[in-house]
């Protein structure tokens, strides 16, 4: 299930917990970044066993445009995790609307 940047900035505004997941490369998050922990998409794999206590939480991915986070909620959903929620458009969506 996906999930667009209104309804994540209505989540973020609210504290609502969750686990919050940026996929892209280390560069592109020091360069912008709306607050998830990052887990490079070549390493989603490797952090399974870590995050392995969130199965049942909901986890939202996203990187710049939807793609990369989408095959990581792809991998994860295979893992076994049941509530993972790609950002449509990514980080070029949340930009052309709240800015950045």
């Amino acid at each position: 299930m996906d999930i667009t940047v209104q309804e994540l900035k209505t989540k973020l505004d609210s504290s609502e917990k969750f686990i919050f997941i940026d996929v892209r490369e280390a560069y592109e998050h020091q360069e912008f970044n709306i607050g998830g922990d990052l887990i490079s998409l070549g390493h989603v794999m490797d952090s399974i066993e870590g995050l392995e206590e969130y199965k049942n939480d909901e986890i939202v991915v996203y990187c710049r445009s939807g793609q990369r986070s989408g095959m990581a909620q792809s991998l994860l959903e295979a893992a076994g995790f049941s509530n993972v929620r790609n950002l449509t458009g990514g980080v070029l969506a949340w930009k052309e609307v709240y800015g950045g």
